[in-house]
């Protein structure tokens, strides 16, 4: 498995930056080549089903995902959001997290262990290296766009 993390500072209270980091819909703008959808009703919570769907026509793959944990950010405390991926291609969890940081700003740590079906542990460190890139230019969109 493959892991890596991501950390920002926004100019952001946690609330915002939590609101922004768990709109679903709006991390396939940020994340090329991906549509978002939700499976479950709102409002997000855990057991809540997100469904990322990566690729083009036939050359794509669902990347189904279960929030297991729900904690928004409430009276100073981090919020901690974890997706659990039961998908058939790519396995593993990802965590947002989100609390006070410096001067009124919000302090980010997008965390993650990923496993693609069919790429050998061999090619961890590059997967490892890959998602961090990704995935941090989706945090900066995610948390720039209101």
């Amino acid at each position: 498995m493959a892991t890596f993390h991501v950390q920002r500072t926004a100019p952001l209270s946690p609330d915002e930056a939590w609101r922004r980091l768990t709109r679903w819909p709006r991390h396939g703008d940020a994340v090329p080549l991906t549509r978002i959808t939700v499976a479950t009703p709102p409002p997000t919570g855990e057991g809540t089903t997100v469904v990322a769907r990566t690729g083009l026509g036939p050359l794509s793959f669902a990347d189904p995902m279960e929030v297991t944990v729900w904690r928004p950010p409430l009276d100073g405390s981090p919020g901690l959001c974890r997706l659990e991926k039961r998908g058939r291609v790519v396995t593993g969890w990802a965590e947002i997290e989100v609390r006070p940081g410096p001067g009124g700003r919000a302090r980010v740590l997008w965390r993650e262990e990923i496993r693609v079906r069919a790429v050998p542990a061999l090619f961890d460190g590059l997967v490892g290296r890959a998602g961090r890139l990704v995935f941090g230019r989706a945090l900066n969109r995610l948390l720039r766009q209101p």
